[in-house]
C-alpha cells in the first residue's frame, strides 16, 4: 500500500523525455494495465494506437505546435499560477510545456487512446480515461515518463487524419512515453480543504489529518 500511494503522489507530468528506445515488452505491460481499467458496461470500446513511426509523429506535431502558438502559449502568458504552485515552479512548468511542444515528435513512443464509436457523448470519457490513468501509473511504476495531452484536439480532424484513424474512431488523448530527463517527485497541489465540500456545495469539511 505504501508503494501504491507513493506512485500516486509522485506521478508527475514528465514532458522532457529522452529519445532512447523503449522496449516493446514494457509498452505491452503498460497497455495491459490500461486494459484492466473499468469501463462503461465492460464494452471495452477502447482502442490503443502505438505510434513509433517518425513521419506520423512529425505530421501530428505540426498541429500540436499550432495549437500551442495560437491557444496554449498565450494562455500561459496571461495566467497566474494555480493554488499550491509558486511563480517559479509555474515558470518551469511553462518551459516544460514549450519543450514538449518543440520535441513532441521525438518521444520514442506515443500511445493514442481512442474509443470506437460513431457519435461520442459527454460520458464517453468514462470508458477511456480510467485506462489512461492506469497507463500513466504503470509507466511511473516502470520508471518511464509520460504525460496526458489532449491539445491535438484543438485541430481534431487534421490531427486524426495525420494519425490515420478510420471513421468511427476518435482520439481522447496522446501519451508520449519515454525515459525521463528529470526526476519523479511530489506533485504540486493546493490544500484539500479548498476543493472539498461536505453534503452541500460551499459547506466546509473538517478533513482528518493524514496519518
Amino acid at each position: 500500500m505504501t508503494e501504491l500511494f507513493e506512485i500516486l503522489h509522485s506521478t508527475r507530468a514528465m514532458r522532457r523525455l529522452k529519445p532512447d528506445p523503449v522496449p516493446d515488452a514494457l509498452i505491452a505491460k503498460i497497455l495491459r494495465a490500461g486494459a484492466s481499467a473499468a469501463n462503461g458496461g465492460n464494452t471495452q470500446r477502447w482502442r490503443f494506437l502505438v505510434v513509433k513511426d517518425p513521419a506520423v509523429k512529425k505530421a501530428v506535431q505540426v498541429w500540436y505546435k499550432r495549437a500551442y502558438d495560437e491557444v496554449i502559449g498565450p494562455r500561459y502568458a496571461g495566467s497566474a499560477p494555480p493554488p499550491g504552485v509558486t511563480a517559479e515552479r509555474y515558470a518551469r512548468q511553462h518551459a516544460a510545456v514549450e519543450y514538449l511542444t518543440e520535441h513532441f515528435h521525438e518521444a520514442p513512443v506515443w500511445i493514442v487512446a481512442c474509443i470506437a464509436e460513431e457519435k461520442p457523448t459527454r460520458w464517453s470519457g468514462a470508458s477511456i480515461y480510467p485506462a489512461v490513468q492506469n497507463i500513466l501509473l504503470a509507466a511511473r511504476a516502470l520508471g518511464l515518463g509520460a504525460t496526458l495531452t489532449t491539445r491535438h484536439l484543438l485541430y481534431e480532424k487534421e490531427a486524426e487524419a495525420a494519425l490515420g484513424l478510420p471513421p468511427g474512431v476518435h482520439s481522447y488523448a496522446i501519451l508520449p512515453i519515454g525515459y525521463p530527463m528529470g526526476r519523479f517527485g511530489p506533485v504540486g497541489r493546493g490544500p484539500l480543504r479548498d476543493i472539498t465540500f461536505l453534503d452541500r456545495w460551499g459547506e466546509t469539511w473538517d478533513i482528518p489529518e493524514e496519518g
